[in-house]
């Protein structure tokens, strides 16, 4: 199994360099008000030169979608992350039907006493986090209580750290992992030590998950 690991709050280019490097899926660029907020002719500026293989994703907060389609149309985005109230249909509906196929569609769901899972066919994978940028983890025992339906592609995010994440996988065993502030030197700026480290425990406890499976 692949875990697709996503590096967020992605501001300058030698940043995203660094991510691919280590072996991020994905990088995500946040065009909300934000410590990490990009511009859109800063976010230009790292998408020229990137691999094509990496996924460049825009996050939104409460975004109109004439706001996304507006930064859609001067940047090279291959997904979108909604991580507001922001209705996932509304947006989907009113992407031109080119955007609305080709991109993938990410909607944060915040986790704090309980988790309900919409039942939404216009995204493509489901964030799981604790709040915009706070840092910490939820309680992963609740989420995997809820999770039984593999068939979700669900994206753990929230307090995720090298020490942590590998614990997190093996519980939740989602199908990707979003980081920001576990990888950081400060907001907005990569630890690039941290950055591999990330990685490495992510791969690290995919070969014990694998293990544990031949052994059941």
């Amino acid at each position: 199994m692949h875990t697709w690991i996503k590096i967020c709050g992605t501001t300058s280019l030698g940043d995203a360099l660094a991510s691919v490097e280590a072996g991020a899926d994905a990088l995500g660029l946040i065009f909300a008000p934000s410590k990490r907020q990009i511009t859109v002719s800063g976010a230009r500026q790292i998408i020229r030169e990137l691999p094509p293989h990496v996924e460049r994703i825009g996050v939104f907060l409460d975004a109109h979608p004439e706001e996304i389609r507006a930064v859609l149309d001067e940047v090279q985005l291959t997904g979108i992350q909604m991580h507001g109230s922001e209705s996932s249909a509304q947006i989907y509906q009113q992407l031109p039907p080119v955007q609305r196929d080709s991109l993938f569609k990410i909607k944060a769901i915040i986790v704090r006493d309980s988790l309900e899972m919409p039942d939404v066919k216009s995204v493509d994978a489901w964030l799981l986090d604790s709040g915009a940028g706070s840092g910490k983890i939820f309680d992963w025992d609740l989420a995997k209580a809820k999770l039984k339906d593999r068939s979700r592609r669900i994206i753990l995010a929230g307090g995720l750290t090298p020490e942590n994440v590998g614990k997190a996988l093996l519980t939740i065993r989602p199908w990707g992992v979003d980081v920001v502030t576990g990888v950081e030197s400060e907001p907005g700026r990569k630890d690039h030590r941290k950055l591999n480290a990330f990685v490495s425990a992510v791969r690290e406890a995919e070969n014990e998950e694998a293990w544990e499976a031949r052994q059941s």
